[in-house]
């Protein structure tokens, strides 16, 4: 395993041992700063030896529901990560706006009338070609991108191999389209404008996995493990050191690798964003018992001094959880906590709770 390390002006330097990082801090050399994804890393203090870096590259396997994020130099594995993305939060959201919106226009609009004299908005322009992600596809990409961006603090990537989905059309069925075709070309020039970004198909990635012999878990593609996303990013990251070409002798043709990488145990996290609710009014349906037949809704501060989605250790009947705050009930004086996948392990006296860092709209579990 290696530790990241960062110059005297922040900007990253090549990993070093964990034995050396507290060789640094014992003598004073460096000292350990704070990132948004929770990874242990050395700031130098005094002046290094030199600024020169090996090639690493950050490899991208890109979901509908889960990415796989892999960082790797020729020898060694730098860093993975199981990415759990917010497609379903954002869709529903979305079913629900849409939903009220409809419903708020037809209670406006009277039917008894002609129809040239409802209240209808007359369309200002044409709004089916725009060239728009859809905001379910667009947070996906914008989760990706914000990893990747954390990433390029802690180590310097110098190239990014992005995975693309081509869906094959099936006889009779007319399977050709996948949500994750959706916004390809867009976040492959978000990645460009960051460093060199080189695009492969899967089958590629399938090739590279099994020569580097790294398992593949294809049962339940949920599970918060290396072998389900997270390997398929290693070998994207891989494929800048490791190809496989073609060639011919005088003899012989054929293809054969070229190159060589070694996979090294690493750290790995699984991220997620938390779901939070904007400020509304109220909910959608009145309850019995509450003043005004509403309860409030949404928000992300609370009045205890916690944040939605700031990490805190809560305690309730002698068991302590870690988890982020997603929710809080002012007349009982209680928060709600939250797991990565952002069920609630339940509600804890604000008394009780302990702020161990603010929200930086990240999520990191180990």
């Amino acid at each position: 395993m290696r530790v990241s390390v960062l110059n005297p002006d922040g900007s990253p330097a090549m990993p070093t041992k964990p034995s050396r990082a507290r060789r640094w801090l014992k003598t004073g050399r460096a000292k350990v700063v704070h990132n948004d994804l929770n990874l242990f890393c050395v700031q130098l203090i005094c002046e290094p030896s030199g600024y020169e870096v090996q090639d690493i590259a950050l490899g991208i396997d890109p979901g509908k529901m889960f990415t796989g994020v892999g960082v790797q130099t020729s020898r060694f594995t730098l860093f993975t990560a199981h990415l759990v993305l917010p497609f379903k939060a954002i869709t529903k959201k979305m079913d629900g706006r849409r939903i009220l919106r409809r419903a708020r226009r037809g209670r406006r609009i009277n039917r008894k009338v002609a129809f040239h004299l409802r209240a209808h908005r007359q369309k200002r322009f044409s709004n089916r070609r725009q060239g728009k992600l859809p905001p379910s596809i667009r947070a996906n990409r914008q989760m990706e991108l914000r990893v990747v961006k954390e990433l390029i603090k802690l180590f310097p990537v110098s190239d990014i191999r992005y995975e693309i989905v081509k869906a094959k059309t099936e006889k009779g069925k007319g399977r050709g389209f996948s949500p994750v075709m959706v916004g390809q070309k867009f976040m492959l020039q978000w990645l460009e404008e960051m460093r060199p970004t080189v695009s492969q198909e899967g089958w590629q990635t399938s090739t590279l996995r099994q020569q580097l012999g790294l398992a593949k878990d294809k049962s339940d593609k949920s599970k918060q493990v290396p072998e389900t996303h997270a390997n398929d990013g290693i070998a994207l990251a891989a494929s800048h050191f490791m190809s496989y070409q073609s060639f011919q002798s005088r003899n012989e043709r054929g293809h054969h690798w070229t190159g060589k990488v070694t996979v090294t145990k690493s750290v790995f996290r699984v991220i997620s964003r938390p779901n939070l609710y904007r400020r509304q009014l109220h909910f959608e349906n009145p309850v019995s018992g509450v003043k005004g037949n509403r309860k409030r809704k949404g928000g992300t501060i609370t009045p205890f001094g916690f944040r939605s989605g700031d990490l805190v250790r809560a305690e309730k009947a002698g068991q302590s959880v870690l988890g982020w705050i997603g929710g809080y009930s002012e007349a009982s004086k209680v928060v709600s906590v939250y797991d990565i996948n952002w069920r609630r392990y339940g509600q804890f006296k604000a008394s009780k709770v302990e702020l161990l860092q603010r929200s930086a709209n990240l999520c990191v579990s180990r």
